[in-house]
């Protein structure tokens, strides 16, 4: 498995959380998130979710390069994958690149950097994004991503076998860098060698990615635009709405189920978690109309991609559909349903 993140956490007056395209750090919620897995962080008795509070974010470039990929070809590349989340009318957010830089990424000096690193030791992490955040606010300060040169990559426009192409994993960092954590809304497969290969994924935050050569995580999905655009709406994303309720087992709540919602007149689908101890979910920037709830135990990652070690997941039962079709209203919410699972 070549997974993409990996996260950390240091404690201080700032406080530090990593994440990468294997392991992402999700503070559990004490109200369930809208339309996707955020960044949050515990300030007195609230969650706040980490995002910036300014913007265009200010980025560097590390004038180190690694052999294949120049600074040059490693700036325009990133800046590609920079526009792609800018260019969504349904979000605000916007980025600026600074300049270039001799600095590396993870050094705590007031830049966002994004550059190459040789790690090794990381042998399932592609890149890896750390944040510097105000533990008071939860603002955003400072957030670099560097990119494992330990393996082989490449700025090929339309990808080049047995590299990773630089474009797809910037995106799926950028979207970390953003305030995004991971989605699930992907399939694999276990191989014979051991780890995950990806047969197919509805979101470049899955965080396990495609093999290399692909360039298949350039292209944004339904899910990581309502996920982007919750946290930072703009224009349209108005006239969306929203689908909320619970997940139970025996009427007990579930803490960790995936809920993933349809829209069969699009093919689209945006997914999330229950992530309160009442089961409770919420899934914002849905298009008005008919929508098909599938709720299943996490099976295609690793859990502490979504979740916190501490947390208790359970996944001992079944895939579910909800009975009926919900409509989503245009600028509100479908109502509360309770979607009721069986042990496996």
């Amino acid at each position: 498995m070549n997974a993409i993140s990996r996260a950390v956490s240091k404690t201080g007056q700032r406080r530090h959380a990593g994440v990468g395209l294997m392991i992402a750090l999700i503070f559990a919620h004490s109200n369930p998130a809208a339309a996707y897995l955020k960044f949050g962080v515990r300030v007195g008795d609230r969650t706040v979710t980490l995002k910036w509070a300014q913007t265009p974010v200010r980025y560097y470039v590390s004038s180190q390069s690694v052999a294949g990929v120049s600074t040059d070809a490693f700036r325009t590349a990133v800046g590609r994958a920079f526009a792609t989340w800018q260019a969504l009318p349904s979000a605000s957010i916007t980025y600026e690149f600074a300049g270039f830089t001799s600095a590396l990424p993870n050094e705590d000096d007031g830049m966002s950097t994004l550059g190459f690193r040789n790690r090794p030791e990381l042998d399932r992490v592609l890149a890896q994004t750390d944040f510097l955040f105000d533990r008071a606010t939860g603002s955003l300060i400072e957030s670099d991503i560097f990119f494992n040169s330990a393996f082989p990559w490449s700025v090929a426009e339309a990808g080049e076998s047995g590299r990773f192409d630089l474009q797809s994993i910037a995106v799926h960092e950028i979207g970390h860098l953003s305030g995004l954590g991971h989605s699930a809304l992907g399939e694999t497969e276990l191989r014979e060698t051991g780890g995950r290969r990806v047969i197919a994924s509805e979101a470049v935050m899955f965080p396990i990615a495609f093999a290399a050569g692909s360039i298949a995580g350039r292209t944004l999905k339904a899910d990581d635009i309502a996920g982007i655009s919750d946290l930072y709406p703009d224009g349209d994303f108005a006239q969306l709405g929203s689908l909320s309720g619970r997940v139970t087992r025996n009427g007990q709540p579930l803490f960790g189920a995936h809920v993933v919602a349809f829209d069969p007149a699009l093919g689209t689908m945006v997914g999330n978690f229950t992530l309160n101890d009442q089961g409770q979910f919420s899934i914002a920037g849905l298009s008005p109309g008919p929508h098909v709830v599938r709720v299943e135990p996490l099976d295609d990652a690793d859990l502490d991609s979504f979740f916190a070690s501490t947390r208790s997941v359970d996944l001992e039962f079944r895939v579910t559909y909800l009975d009926r079709a919900i409509i989503v209203p245009r600028r509100g919410d479908s109502g509360s349903v309770t979607i009721e699972v069986a042990r496996k």
